[in-house]
């Protein structure tokens, strides 16, 4: 099973290795390897998750596996009880955080506008080095003054540009983001994969891999509906700035959350297997947060 999923795993940070080594970066596949702090080497090492007890014969583990397993009659296997407090309290965050997504009704009318929101006016283009823009800055600014925004992840509203984040229909915040994700949007999908390597090892690597599978069809999506010109890269783009190219992402983005949901579930289930009440920490944010206005979207 290790064997079969380094082979898997290195499918992915083999190429990525060697286009850093060679230093020619990819807008879509090197994403999540730049924008998520986590190793190549994170994702190859295998950990079969919580509840998998492996025999064990040889005399010692290894240090990683020493440091969150326990073994006892020959059995090794996670043990929560190595959990830190401070740990903990995080998994319980991320519990309640994937739960209110989970709840809520998804919202498939964003059309990617957080790409062209980010780009606004011009002053500030994030993937300048590798990317070209494929329509005037005068298109892609008339598009974001005429279409509804309606951004609810905070990771994606941060980096707009200043004088696109009043269009915004929301304003999420950190402080907010228990009571605005949504489990239609792209980056809220995409960060399963951030809460599953975060979760780690708990999480086990199938699951971990899952999630960072999707994501990286999630990030293809976010950047072919971007106003970037990836034709050198062999996308082509998914021209939002038409009736037909909105069709397209909506059913794309329909089709992915369909696929996120099931690895929500699972990773749900991990963390209450090892929280199974949300923690102080948590329940006391959203208990500040129920006298905010919650907006759809």
């Amino acid at each position: 099973m290790a064997e079969a999923h380094r082979a898997r795993a290195e499918r992915h940070t083999h190429p990525a290795r060697s286009r850093r080594d060679r230093g020619q970066p990819h807008p879509i596949a090197d994403f999540l390897f730049e924008y998520y702090p986590f190793s190549f080497a994170s994702l190859e090492k295998w950990h079969p998750g919580i509840g998998v007890a492996l025999e064990w014969k040889d005399a010692r583990p290894s240090p990683d596996f020493e440091r969150w397993y326990s073994l006892e009659d020959g059995k090794l296997e996670v043990n929560p009880a190595r959990i830190s407090d401070k740990k903990m309290l995080r998994f319980g965050y991320i519990a309640e955080l994937l739960e209110a997504t989970r709840g809520r009704a998804p919202n498939f009318a964003c059309h990617g506008l957080h790409e062209w929101a980010m780009v606004y006016q011009g002053k500030e283009l994030r993937h300048e080095k590798t990317l070209k823009l494929r329509l005037p800055q005068a298109a892609i600014d008339a598009l974001v003054e005429t279409r509804a925004i309606c951004c609810s992840h905070h990771d994606a509203f941060r980096f707009f540009a200043a004088e696109a984040r009043p269009m915004n229909h929301l304003q999420p915040t950190l402080e907010t983001r228990v009571l605005l994700e949504q489990p239609g949007c792209l980056h809220a999908n995409m960060d399963l994969y951030k809460w599953a390597a975060k979760s780690m090892p708990w999480t086990g690597s199938d699951l971990l891999l899952d999630c960072f599978e999707l994501a990286i069809e999630l990030r293809d999506l976010d950047m072919r509906a971007s106003p970037y010109d990836l034709t050198p890269w062999l996308r082509e783009p998914v021209r939002i700035e038409t009736s037909e190219g909105r069709r397209v992402y909506e059913n794309e983005q329909r089709r992915l959350a369909a696929i996120a949901q099931p690895l929500r579930e699972r990773l749900i289930d991990v963390l209450r297997r090892i929280t199974p009440l949300a923690s102080p920490a948590s329940a006391e944010v959203s208990r500040k947060m129920t006298d905010l206005p919650v907006a759809a979207g």
